[in-house]
């Protein structure tokens, strides 16, 4: 059983079918993201063991393996992480589901489940200053259709703090312009959420939809065949963006933004302006106010950092404590 290459195939495709589709009714999201950690793990075997897909068995699917898959992600792939311990989770879930199907196979499944998760540093929260923002809005050439488009994209990223796949999963039907504008955003694990429009972004989606001549079926900032935006298409044109708004504000030349920098900027910005933080925690739609605190300490060291930069009084000196004892020095040379 553990040397038929049939036996693995069959348990990979039910896992999909059965485990994810059927049982757990998991998200396109989710089942999209699985595939691909199989589809990279299944070409790094080929490589690795000289077997074609088809022809690889649960022998071959072993821990070694599966360590040095994670070191390829890393290291040749540059991935990070995060995205590290995200396909390790995928596998362990597939190892798990292995043990409960193949009872020869747990001890190889409990070795792959026992492979831990990386720890990594958590760095502080990036995010755009009020200047900053206003530069990348207005960078797009608003004479063009596609500098409209990224206008009205940008500006929905910051106004909704959206998550780029909810972004670019937004159709004409999603949204409301009367009586109170808004905009309904597909979340993770189908979640659902409404966010409010300002009134400067409303005005641009009225524009752009009299503009554009979209229909409800189609996707509120689509590429120029009208089909939905990728990952990709939306990082490009926030680089594109950036490009030009780093020529009108400075602070900018040296910033790498991305997709998820717009959503902590709108995080930092609606916490600066009073907003309690769980109502931040729905307009961002994460599922405990606990996620949205990392926003909180991140507004904490930024005035931690400006009270540092401040010139003390003339009159006032710093004294610094001197240890008088010899283990006491000790320790503070530690």
């Amino acid at each position: 059983m553990l040397t038929n290459p049939a036996e693995f195939a069959a348990l990979l495709q039910r896992f999909f079918t059965e485990r994810l589709l059927q049982q757990r009714h998991a998200s396109p999201r989710t089942i999209a993201a699985y595939r691909d950690t199989f589809r990279l793990l299944l070409k790094y075997a080929e490589r690795e063991k000289g077997k074609s897909p088809t022809r690889l068995a649960l022998i071959d699917f072993d821990a070694p393996l599966v360590v040095n898959f994670l070191a390829y992600l890393e290291f040749e792939r540059h991935n990070t992480v995060r995205t590290r311990n995200a396909r390790l989770a995928t596998i362990r879930a597939f190892a798990h589901y292995v043990a409960l199907q193949c009872p020869p196979a747990l001890q190889l499944a409990q070795q792959i489940q026992a492979i831990p998760m990386k720890r990594f540093e958590k760095p502080l929260l990036g995010f755009l200053s009020r200047e900053e923002i206003q530069a990348l809005l207005a960078a797009p050439d608003g004479s063009t259709w596609c500098g409209q488009r990224d206008r009205l994209l940008l500006t929905l990223l910051y106004n909704t703090g959206a998550r780029v796949s909810e972004l670019i999963g937004i159709n004409v039907a999603d949204v409301t312009l009367t009586p109170t504008p808004s905009v309904r955003l597909h979340g993770k694990g189908r979640k659902q959420r409404t966010v409010p429009l300002w009134k400067e972004t409303a005005c641009k989606v009225r524009h752009w939809l009299l503009y554009a001549n979209l229909k409800p079926e189609q996707p509120l900032v689509p590429t120029r065949m009208g089909l939905p935006m990728t990952r990709s298409n939306v990082a490009e044109r926030i680089e594109l963006a950036m490009g030009t708004a780093a020529k009108q504000c400075a602070s900018l030349q040296s910033r790498k933004v991305s997709p998820h920098t717009l959503r902590h900027t709108t995080a930092m910005h609606l916490l600066q302006a009073g907003i309690d933080i769980t109502v931040i925690a729905l307009w961002l739609g994460h599922e405990s106010p606990v996620t949205t605190h990392g926003y909180i300490e991140a507004d904490l060291s930024m005035k931690e950092r400006a009270l540092a930069t401040i010139a003390l009084p003339p009159d006032s000196r710093q004294v610094r404590y001197r240890p008088s004892d010899d283990l006491l020095k000790f320790l503070e040379s530690l």
